[in-house]
């Protein structure tokens, strides 16, 4: 099972998992080498383990974040959800 942040990005696949030393936000509870992730924040009070599992996936915070860097973060979260 790939290693996906909330947001759909595959931390084992980042560049900066070995640049920055970054585990991603479920391993730093929402705050990545970059500081407080809020589509960490949200899932989290919403309790859920990533933002497919919101009613309003993908939202436009979350499809502003794909433009402008990792835009296969949806996809990697549908691929998640629907196989």
């Amino acid at each position: 099972m790939p290693n996906y942040s909330v947001c759909g990005i595959d931390c084992d696949a980042c560049q900066y998992k070995e640049k920055k030393g970054c585990t991603g936000c479920k391993t730093n509870s929402g705050a990545p080498f970059w500081g407080a992730c809020e589509l960490y924040k949200c899932c989290s009070e919403k309790e859920l383990d990533h933002c497919a599992l919101c009613g309003g996936f993908p939202c436009d915070t979350l499809r502003e974040w794909a433009l402008a860097e990792n835009p296969e973060r949806i996809d990697n979260l549908r691929r998640l959800m629907y196989g």
